[in-house]
């Protein structure tokens, strides 16, 4: 039996500007089917009277690193490469299968808490990751990230075969794979254009971190005599694939030139830069040139929230504190870049992103009476502004609903969180 959505109060964009409607919204399986008066269908069908909600598209979580949950605020207020080297990838190599598995499911339900439908994922360990995904009902984008400072690398090359040939299109769909060669500073040059032939060769994008840091582009010029995106795109980075670039917060003017003939486009995590002092993104610039922003979180070991509410909040303040002018990044903006965007860089645009026929019914239900909800002048603005993953009242994924009234229905938070916590303990007590 299908569902019908009563008295639906809904979000879309249309014109670069994001209106409130009002209709009914049958959903048949996973697909939103139909959207106007479906009265004379309501006795055929199961009804669920939403009034009292906003309902808009799910949120697209651009670029994260589930099982870092365990490690939330455990190596904070470091410089990024100090982060990286000295705390985080010394307790990373200690983490257990079972440490992956309850990081990435509290990450998960931390998610779906705070209205993320669909992320992307790039971690080692993936089918650990990807048997998460399959349980909570979430929509992912997993990677095996590959780091390769040696020429030993062709067991990290099989992995992501395995990864997209196992899992792609898999959960009913709402599993796809990617590439992920970590990033130019732990990819020497063969093993980059080996990773990039496989992307090709299995059609699937490839995701990196690009440009985060200024220590990077000193790095990558010392070592290869060039940027960060000029040796990407001596790999072949460029050439024919879809590309997801998690920052790019340090770009030239010729690095420019380059990306933006793209396909794709850039995940800016802005809460997880300002947090380690990378600096912000350019987002204003990058859309001059034609450049497809998106929004991600990064890992809860660097950004601490997942919260995608927050990162809205901060690429739009940040951009107006960067160019000084209020008026420089606008909430409808923040929303397409938070849902549309988000879709069409990891190739799932066709299926969600937006409440239309046709497309997957991921959406969010937000509780709007409120006092610091009220009044509802312009709702594109309190979303972005004034609203927190916490006002999220109720998510559906795929045509499921997966939480109703702040309650998870796909697993047992108390159980993930304890768990969870276990391991992080068990973990800090191996190092």
């Amino acid at each position: 039996m299908a569902l019908i959505l009563k008295n639906a109060r809904y979000l879309n964009e249309m014109n670069g500007t994001w209106t409130a409607r009002q209709d009914d919204i049958l959903i048949d399986g996973n697909t939103i089917k139909e959207i106007g008066s479906l009265e004379h269908l309501y006795s055929d069908h199961e009804v669920w009277d939403v009034k009292n909600l906003l309902i808009m598209p799910g949120l697209i979580n651009g670029h994260q690193h589930t099982p870092m949950s365990l490690l939330r605020c455990y190596s904070d207020d470091l410089p990024l490469m100090d982060w990286l080297n000295k705390k985080m990838l010394p307790a990373e190599m200690k983490m257990t299968s079972e440490d992956r598995y309850w990081g990435a499911m509290l990450s998960m339900a931390e998610m779906i808490k705070s209205g993320t439908t669909a992320y992307a994922d790039m971690y080692i360990d993936m089918d650990t990751i990807a048997k998460a995904v399959q349980e909570t009902g979430i929509r992912a984008s997993l990677a095996r990230g590959m780091i390769a400072m040696d020429s030993n690398y062709s067991d990290r090359i099989e992995e992501s075969r395995q990864l997209v040939e196992r899992w792609h299109g898999s959960a009913e769909g709402r599993i796809t794979a990617m590439v992920a060669p970590h990033s130019p500073y732990m990819c020497p040059p063969d093993f980059l254009s080996d990773a990039v032939k496989l992307a090709k060769e299995l059609d699937v994008p490839l995701h990196t971190h690009l440009a985060e840091t200024s220590d990077e582009r000193v790095m990558i010029q010392e070592r290869h005599g060039m940027s960060p995106v000029q040796y990407l795109q001596a790999a072949g980075f460029f050439e024919d694939t879809r590309v997801v670039l998690a920052h790019g917060v340090h770009f030239t003017e010729e690095d420019l030139s380059i990306l933006e003939s793209v396909k794709g486009g850039i995940i800016h995590n802005p809460v997880s830069n300002a947090k380690l002092g990378c600096g912000t993104s350019n987002v204003v610039e990058l859309k001059k040139r034609g450049l497809k922003v998106g929004l991600g979180t990064d890992g809860p070991g660097s950004a601490s929230t997942l919260d995608m509410f927050m990162e809205m909040k901060a690429a739009a303040w940040m951009q107006k504190l960067l160019h000084e002018d209020a008026s420089s990044l606008s909430a409808h903006e923040v929303l397409t870049m938070a849902t549309q965007n988000g879709a069409e860089i990891l190739g799932i645009g066709k299926e969600t992103g937006s409440i239309e026929p046709g497309k997957k019914a991921d959406l969010l239900f937000l509780n709007m009476n409120q006092p610091h909800l009220l009044p509802a002048h312009h709702d594109a603005s309190l979303l972005v502004y004034a609203a927190a993953g916490q006002d999220v009242d109720s998510v559906m994924i795929d045509g499921k609903i997966v939480m109703k009234n702040r309650e998870l229905l796909t697993m047992d938070e108390e159980k993930v969180m304890f768990e969870a916590k276990q391991s992080a303990e068990n973990l800090l007590r191996r190092l």
